[in-house]
């Protein structure tokens, strides 16, 4: 098991995986989200600054939910992130549904598809002969 100082406050704590944070700073996180989620809902048309100012947490906390896809606009929403591959506005996850789709293709065309194995060819027919052995 392996010890880490936990970046938001310092504390050491039993490092298991993910952030490192600790127990008590990742419960007042998922509180600050459930915050800012519901701020969303009854706000839908604030701006970054503005949910971000409302609920005391970073822009960059609430762009990493919305690439986390845990926070989605409408379609209305003034707020927008850029898809990491080619820059277009989206509203939540990493990338844009063009390029989505283009990434899947690309990695289906290059995994070979396993091609049906051909079927045996027919043994020709041995005569049916009685065989001695000599002693």
């Amino acid at each position: 098991m392996e010890v880490r100082n936990c970046k938001t406050c310092g504390r050491l704590f039993n490092y298991l995986g993910g952030p490192s944070i600790c127990d008590a700073c990742r419960s007042e996180l998922e509180n600050k989200f459930q915050n800012t989620k519901e701020f969303i809902r009854e706000n839908p048309r604030a701006s970054i600054q503005e949910i971000s100012d409302a609920n005391e947490v970073t822009p960059q906390q609430i762009r990493q939910w919305i690439r986390e896809e845990r926070l989605q606009f409408a379609d209305d929403s003034p707020i927008g992130i850029e898809c990491e591959i080619c820059g277009a506005t989206i509203k939540t996850g990493k990338y844009c549904d063009a390029c989505k789709n283009n990434t899947a293709n690309a990695l289906a065309k290059s995994i070979e598809k396993p091609q049906a194995p051909e079927p045996p060819k027919p043994k020709p027919k041995k005569e049916n002969k009685m065989r001695f052995l000599e002693k």
